[in-house]
């Protein structure tokens, strides 16, 4: 610029500037408008060189822009000065206003330091404000609540003197008209990554969402999208092609169900559980024809959107064949392979669910510590007596000789054989100390470690048959002259008897009996709820049942059949029910001569 006493030469400076201000608002990027800056100083301010060093997102500058120079910008673009290195420049220096003027007899310090810089050779006025090559001179660039953008230095006005007032105001200004430029075109960079960004998440949300319909609707198993939550927990509100043909309903039907619609009602527990809890279950699923199919289901918690709705992402798998093998597999593993009726195992199984290890031999006890005393008896020398019929106390030595219960069954009768039996030493059903209730059996107070089952019901044997004496019947059947049709007409034909036999057992009993082949030709039914003479009339309908004529393979053959009724009870073990009714299917057998076995 020249010198400020010439109004002519201020306004036409005035108009450069103008000019070049206006230019910053054209710019189309950050990197145009920094550019453009540099551009503006060299052109409307009258220095030779200037250079934008702009502030980055971890605190350093960097030379953003250089102008005037292609020397100056090939040593110093794209270099980064230390944030911590400028504060010490803008701190030092002269305050002309805003800007900050480092003389070059106090900024010799600054030569070796690490800020990007560059110094042109030029000769020395000798004039009081001559510019010398070693002067710096900086405009801060900072944004309206006054955060540093960055830093515009300047170097060799074309006059070669120090600026004035004037040229002093005119750089603050540019300054100021630049911050903002940089700021605008900072904002503007910013939204434009945000848009490319937000683009390309919205591209990426298209695809995703197109991948996701794809793999939904074409999957092969069976997928479904339902609310989580709220009075439509479970509300069906997209279903797959696979799950509409794998339960035969179509789309439009099944948007009007829930999943609790459309389970078994034995499983709605397990659905829940799995809905709660998330992961997979196994359960049955209703098709439209009213039938079921076994299906294993995945669960998956599916947010809309930040805060938004939640739904489940449920996939659906046909496991009808798997569930069929591996109950065929129980069935066989539980189940006679001639006959299909339920093996030694599985009677077993169902006999040990209704007994356990105390029972009648803590009837009518009430307490629980060594004081406890039987309901209703006194004691006396030999212990509490009447404590399960005349004459067969509870004492010392355990159970006395004596009749067995009220109704009737003598010692030795091949059901209670009491002799020895109790508590003493030697008595073959002695309760264990890990079955007696302390108190009772054993020193202590309570029921010890294992309390029983306070769901459990006592199976107990009927005392009469009297209308309320019911009980566990337990009929012991072995077939008579079944080994001669095996010796004479060969297993073939045997194993054809048994399948028979097996049928008529099971067709005259109740539907809640049990009927079970223990092996070769011994057979067991388990019914409940039966007194003494019901179940006599029982054994009687079987052995009537199994003594008709047979045809197996054009011949006539007949077996008959002796029974043995025992009763199952609280604190008596599974083989010790079945032994009890095997000896009385012997006696029973023993009683009869052979022709009367043979005829029935």
């Amino acid at each position: 610029m020249e010198t400020e006493s010439e109004p002519y030469v201020r306004l036409a400076s005035l108009r450069q500037l103008h000019h070049v201000v206006a230019r910053l608002s054209t710019a189309r990027s950050l990197a145009d408008t920094l550019q453009t800056v540099a551009d503006g100083v060299v052109e409307g301010l009258g220095f030779e060189i200037a250079a934008v060093n702009l502030v980055r997102a971890e605190g350093d500058l960097v030379v953003a822009a250089v102008a005037g120079s292609p020397g100056a910008e090939a040593m110093m673009a794209g270099r980064v000065g230390p944030r911590a290195s400028w504060e010490r420049r803008l701190a030092m220096g002269e305050q002309w206003g805003a800007l900050r003027f480092v003389p070059y007899t106090e900024g010799w310090v600054l030569d070796d330091d690490d800020v990007p810089q560059w110094h042109s050779p030029s000769p020395v006025r000798q004039t009081p404000d001559a510019w010398h090559p070693m002067d710096r001179l900086f405009a801060p660039l900072r944004a309206s609540d006054g955060e540093l953008l960055g830093v515009l230095s300047v170097d060799k006005p074309r006059n070669g003197r120090r600026p004035g007032a004037w040229g002093c105001e005119a750089l603050q200004m540019y300054a100021s008209q630049a911050a903002i430029a940089i700021s605008n075109a900072r904002l503007r960079s910013n939204m434009q990554r945000a848009l490319v960004r937000l683009e390309r998440e919205q591209q990426a949300l298209r695809s995703s969402e197109e991948s996701f319909r794809q793999a939904f609707e074409y999957a092969p198993s069976g997928m479904a999208v339902a609310e989580m939550g709220g009075d439509q927990h479970g509300r069906l509100l997209r279903i797959n092609d696979a799950l509409c043909r794998l339960l035969g309903r179509p789309a439009s039907a099944m948007r009007r169900y829930s999943f609790s619609d459309l389970v078994h009602p034995e499983d709605i527990g397990t659905l829940l559980n799995t809905f709660a809890e998330g992961g997979r279950a196994e359960l049955r699923m209703a098709r439209r024809d009213g039938s079921y199919v076994w299906v294993s289901l995945r669960n998956s918690v599916v947010a809309d959107a930040a805060d938004g709705p939640r739904y489940l992402l449920t996939h659906v798998e046909d496991i009808e064949e798997r569930k069929r093998h591996e109950l065929q597999l129980a069935h066989r593993a539980s189940h006679d392979a001639l006959t299909g009726l339920p093996n030694g195992a599985e009677l077993r199984a169902r006999l040990s669910n209704r007994l356990c290890s105390l029972g009648e031999r803590t009837a009518g006890w009430h307490g629980h510590g060594p004081a406890a005393v039987p309901t209703g008896s006194r004691p006396d020398g030999n212990g509490y007596g009447n404590g399960y019929g005349p004459g067969n106390g509870f004492g010392g030595h355990g159970y006395e000789p004596g009749p067995a219960f009220e109704h009737g069954y003598e010692s030795g009768d091949g059901f209670w054989d009491l002799e020895g039996l109790g508590g003493g030493p030697g008595g073959p059903h002695a309760p264990r100390s890990s079955d007696a209730p302390d108190g009772i059996f054993g020193p202590g107070s309570g029921w010890g470690a294992a309390p029983p089952d306070p769901h459990h019901v006592h199976t107990v044997p009927p005392k009469g048959d009297g209308p309320g004496e019911k009980g566990l019947a337990v009929l012991f059947c072995d077939l008579d002259g079944f080994k001669s049709i095996n010796d004479r007409h060969g297993h073939h034909c045997g194993d054809a008897v048994l399948i028979e036999v097996a049928r008529r057992l099971s067709d005259a009993v109740r539907d809640d009996d049990t009927v079970a082949r223990l092996g070769g030709d011994e057979f067991v039914v388990l019914a409940d709820g039966l007194g003494p003479a019901e179940a006599q009339d029982l054994a009687v309908r079987l052995r009537n049942a199994i003594i008709p004529p047979m045809q197996v393979d054009g011949r006539s053959v007949r077996v008959g059949a002796s029974f043995g009724i025992g009763w199952a009870g609280c604190g008596m073990t599974t083989e010790e029910v079945l032994q009890s009714a095997d000896q009385r299917m012997y006696v029973e057998k023993r009683s009869r001569s052979k022709g009367q076995r043979r005829a029935g």
